[in-house]
């Protein structure tokens, strides 16, 4: 007779399970499996392919959810249909561990933990990227992949790239994912971000054997260039639609309009030079040539900046409809100075539209970088002049 395994009825209360990805490990697969029997009968392993001699290690273990096909598809695929096998068994939760015996079964009650104390969060198992025998090329990429976790998503963290992870299948939902390979590990953490889901981590220990033991099915050139164009695909969909998504829907919150008005433009803490910087950099962006980029630059310039980001945006509408005609006109005129004999003299005789800027460019930019540098100015002078006497006269009174 078999002993129960000893976290068995913590794994059900919580409808969880491990999830082990296996590629050709077979010399180190059957521990993986025993370790983590010991603590739950609810294990399922997708055999990717594998050619070695993996089925025969699984046939020692009748009681697993397997899932296997042919060929090799990579860890992407491999977890993907994990996750979809895992959520048509009715699994809520699912933690990934390698099959290489580098994770630890004795850290899934840990691992556990955190559905009770994070309920629905995305876990990550963050290892200790200093200890013996720990490739020095995976540390260093581990700190690219934490630098570009930080900028697609604000969160910043000590491991983006540990395979020991507990993943909320419901809360991640059915997003289709285009990752197939080690990449995939990277966009669904990203993605689960900007979905809303939180992340976080906990401590985990990890094996990594000496150099001549190791296997590993990471390719560099190939791997490195899937994860470098993912990166790059992941950034400039961060600032040009999830920055800009976020801060709309975050506008077309009543109760944040009343929380910004008093956390961020009255901001008491906040110095007279500080707000008047804002205001003053916001009329420069308002002004400044890059049409269709002026809001979005100013609020990521703003967040880098750490100035006000009320106050900015507030500032930059000062080039927006009825402004815009006095803003447009203002700048041909500044540009006069700059383009000597061959200014234009708008005098609206001919009217005053999109046609005359194109055929007056030159003009118009230059007038109009110039435009915005002197009335940033002029306005950040005469706000910190109100600012202080305002602030000022309120404290007296």
């Amino acid at each position: 007779m078999t002993n129960q395994p000893t976290h068995n009825a913590h794994f059900e209360r919580h409808r969880a399970a491990v999830l082990i990805p296996t590629y050709n490990n077979a010399g180190t697969l059957g521990a993986v499996l025993s370790d983590a029997l010991e603590y739950t009968n609810h294990v399922i392993v997708v055999n990717d392919g594998a050619t070695d001699e993996t089925l025969a290690v699984l046939e020692q273990f009748p009681s697993l959810q397997l899932v296997s096909y042919s060929p090799n598809r990579g860890k992407g695929i491999a977890l993907r249909r994990g996750f979809a096998y895992a959520m048509k068994q009715g699994y809520d939760y699912v933690i990934t561990m390698d099959a290489d015996g580098q994770h630890f079964a004795t850290d899934l009650p840990a691992m556990l933990q955190q559905i009770d104390e994070h309920p629905g969060a995305l876990i990550i198992g963050a290892r200790n990227l200093h200890q013996e025998n720990m490739p020095g090329k995976s540390t260093s990429a581990n700190k690219v992949s934490n630098f570009w976790f930080n900028v697609t998503t604000g969160l910043k963290g000590p491991d983006t790239q540990s395979g020991y992870r507990l993943y909320p299948l419901h809360r991640m939902g059915n997003m289709h994912y285009f990752c197939t390979k080690y990449e995939f590990e990277i966009e669904v953490l990203v993605r689960s971000a900007w979905k809303g889901i939180t992340v976080d981590w906990t401590p985990v220990k990890v094996y990594y054997p000496p150099p001549e033991e190791r296997v590993s099915h990471f390719r560099p050139v190939p791997d490195v260039t899937r994860i470098t164009i993912l990166n790059i695909i992941l950034v400039l969909t961060t600032f040009l639609y999830i920055k800009p998504r976020d801060f709309i829907r975050f506008l077309l919150k009543k109760e944040n309009w009343k929380k910004m008005w008093r956390e961020e433009v009255l901001k008491a803490d906040e110095s007279n030079m500080r707000k008047a910087i804002a205001i003053g950099f916001g009329v420069f962006m308002g002004i400044v040539p890059i049409w269709g980029f002026q809001l979005l630059v100013a609020i990521l310039v703003s967040i880098k900046l750490k100035l006000n980001k009320a106050l900015v945006l507030l500032s930059a509408h000062i080039s927006t409809p009825p402004l815009t005609p006095f803003v447009l006109f203002a700048s041909f005129l500044v540009g006069k100075f700059w383009v000597g004999q061959t200014a234009s003299d708008l005098i609206f005789k001919d009217g005053f539209n999109f046609d005359t800027i194109k055929d007056n460019m030159l003009q118009y930019v230059y007038g109009s970088i110039t435009l915005a540098v002197l009335g940033g100015l002029l306005v950040w002078a005469v706000s910190l002049g109100m600012l202080t006497i305002f602030r000022k006269e309120k404290k007296n009174g």
